[in-house]
């Protein structure tokens, strides 16, 4: 499988357990299998997909 790196500039993320949306600045090369957390709510998010500039995520952790 090729991965593409991501540039987090053009890239959404809206976190699935508080629907904000994810603050991507730590994260300059995102690609699928990176874990990425929240910055609202604390979620851990594993980065699933990366369609239309949208990153898919699903929760592997609940948080502090």
């Amino acid at each position: 499988m090729i991965h593409q790196n991501s540039s987090a500039s053009s890239l959404s993320c809206t976190c699935p357990e508080c629907k904000n949306q994810v603050s991507l600045a730590r994260y300059p090369n995102i690609v699928p299998g990176m874990v990425i957390e929240c910055d609202r709510c604390g979620m851990t998010l594993l980065v699933k997909a990366i369609e239309n500039n949208a990153i898919q995520t699903e929760i592997v952790d609940e948080g502090k």
